[in-house]
């Protein structure tokens, strides 16, 4: 059987599925930093603020007039006038909307290539899709921006997001949440790293003018995130089928494990189920929360504090020196909101190992809500740290609740497909994307209109945010394991199996895995970490403004 698999091995494409199966010398730690180097890459989504205002000032000498004028298909096209702000930023809502997307389209297919092939795939299409973004900027084809960045890179990122769960999830059976953790982390954190290297380089190719840069900053940065990406997709294995970690076997039945579940359930019933859909409500609600702060965060300082951020306790009219240090003092807290959305994400992930998912997720509903009802009580009693320190919490929970939710996913319906499952799920975080910032957006300039004063238009807003929390609860509170009949046959799981060609790579289940973590964990771990650490630096020294 060894040889038959050997054999098989050496025959297969250098992305197959086979060609990725864990020898004897491979440590299982050496998975978490291929899968960070992906996230890492595609976590530049949140980043891609930097790139607004310079790609909204391209072009020098039009008419304004004019250009206000054309409608959009017009815009579309259009080499003589300026993009606004609102038409770029719809690629930051295709990239998350065809993120979801992808992620369901493809789900079950990625759980039969496997990792690499996903990842590398991943890899082509963001980096791929940021080169031709790059090229829309310097043919200044707006159609092509979003073609390129929006569209293409969104396969990228669903592909990418996804393509490590279900292998960190088989390789860590003895801490899910860790390990969704540890990868999901790198999303939350790809902004400290990759927009630091963005503004510096659109400066460089710009000669000091960051929006004559923009485009071959976009290149440049496509060809980095393609070459990282695809060193994280081949440094990717998976375990042979029925691998355990040495001197861990599954936990006995009981009350305390009553949400994990031993069995399987299939992608094609899965989503049918209750739990499916309360999941689905659990993860949009604490999303539409968090991404409508996010959204708003450093308008919000503003609005509430205005020169109170930098230490003057006048409601007198600021002038534009001191107004450029308010937006200067609130822009310190993007810094601080990748940091805690980074961070929190391996926090809470770890910490649902050991007092469950159900429980991690109540933790973030209950506390959210009263967070979010003190939010305007801080901003009236002018007390703008804990303001800030409450947003912070707000975030780690933000960011934990996209790493807690495939190790959810895996105790209710199993390891099997767990990946596709969770493709499918992510669709809940494209309606989030465009509902959070829509109704924040939208009730404030309600609220303006009405004529409230700048310093309370959030108040409703925050209210109404408490409130998707609540419902959140609810969907939490109602989820129950999945009915027996939901489970798949031996014969269906032994098919399913078959069709990832698991019966081939059962073989060194006992003796796969058993390596030292030796000099190349070292260097992948430093690979990754040393630049995480310097995104961390950079960030702490923008948000200490705040203070």
């Amino acid at each position: 059987m060894a040889e038959a698999l050997t054999t098989s091995a050496a025959s297969a494409g250098l992305l197959d599925r086979d060609r990725s199966v864990a020898g004897p010398n491979f440590n299982r730690w050496l998975v978490p930093p291929a899968a960070l180097a992906i996230h890492l890459c595609i976590g530049m989504a949140y980043g891609f603020s930097v790139f607004w205002l310079p790609m909204s000032r391209l072009l020098s000498g039009t008419d304004d007039a004019a250009c206000k004028a054309l409608g959009l298909s017009a815009m579309l096209t259009s080499t003589t006038c300026n993009w606004s702000v609102p038409l770029v930023t719809h690629t930051f809502e295709f990239f998350i909307a065809v993120l979801g997307i992808s992620a369901a389209l493809w789900g079950g297919w990625l759980e039969r290539a496997g990792p690499r092939k996903a990842g590398f795939i991943a890899a082509l299409c963001w980096g791929g899709g940021l080169i031709l973004g790059g090229i829309g900027v310097s043919m200044h084809q707006l159609w092509l921006l979003w073609l390129g960045a929006g569209i293409l890179g969104g396969v990228g990122q669903g592909l990418g997001y996804i393509s490590p769960v279900s292998t960190l999830i088989k390789w860590f059976p003895d801490r899910r949440g860790m390990a969704t953790g540890f990868a999901i982390m790198g999303y939350g954190g790809g902004a400290m790293i990759g927009a630091p290297i963005a503004v510096a380089l659109m400066k460089h190719f710009g000669a000091g003018v960051p929006a004559h840069g923009v485009a071959a900053t976009l290149i440049a940065m496509g060809i980095l995130y393609f070459l990282v990406m695809s060193a994280g997709a081949f440094g990717m294995r998976i375990p042979p089928s029925g691998w355990r970690p040495t001197g861990w076997s599954p936990p006995a039945s009981g009350l305390s494990k009553a949400m994990i579940t031993a069995q399987q359930v299939h992608l094609n019933v899965a989503w049918k189920t209750p739990q499916f859909w309360l999941l689905w409500g659990v993860l949009c609600m604490n999303v539409t929360a968090g991404i409508g702060v996010i959204s708003m965060a450093s308008p919000m300082l503003q609005d509430v504090f205005g020169g109170h951020l930098i230490g003057l306790d006048t409601a007198a009219a600021l002038t534009a020196a001191q107004k450029a240090a308010v937006v200067a003092s609130a822009a310190g807290l993007v810094g601080l909101i990748s940091l805690f959305n980074s961070v929190g994400r391996i926090f809470w992930a770890s910490i649902s190992d050991y007092i469950g998912r159900k429980v991690t997720y109540m933790v973030f509903f209950v506390l959210g809500m009263a967070l979010y009802i003190s939010l305007p009580t801080f901003g009236h009693l002018g007390q703008a740290g804990l303001f800030v320190a409450a947003v912070c919490l707000i975030l780690t929970m933000y960011g934990g609740g996209f790493a807690t939710i495939p190790a959810y996913l895996a105790d209710v319906f199993g390891t099997q497909m767990v990946g596709a499952i969770h493709g499918r799920l992510l669709t809940a975080w494209s309606v989030a994307g465009i509902a959070g910032p829509f109704l924040i957006a939208a009730v404030r300039q309600a609220q303006i209109d009405a004529g409230i004063p700048h310093t309370l238009v959030y108040d409703r807003t925050l209210y109404i945010l408490a409130g998707l929390l609540l419902v959140g609860l609810v969907c939490n509170l109602l989820v129950r394991p999945v009915n027996p009949k939901h489970y798949m046959s031996a014969e269906q799981l032994a098919r399913e199996k078959a069709l990832q060609r698991e019966d081939r790579t059962a073989a060194g289940a006992e003796l796969a895995a058993r390596g030292s973590f030796g000099f190349a964990g070292v260097l992948a771990w430093a690979a990754i970490g040393i630049p995480f650490l310097i995104g961390v630096y950079i960030a702490i020294q923008k948000a200490a403004a705040l203070f």
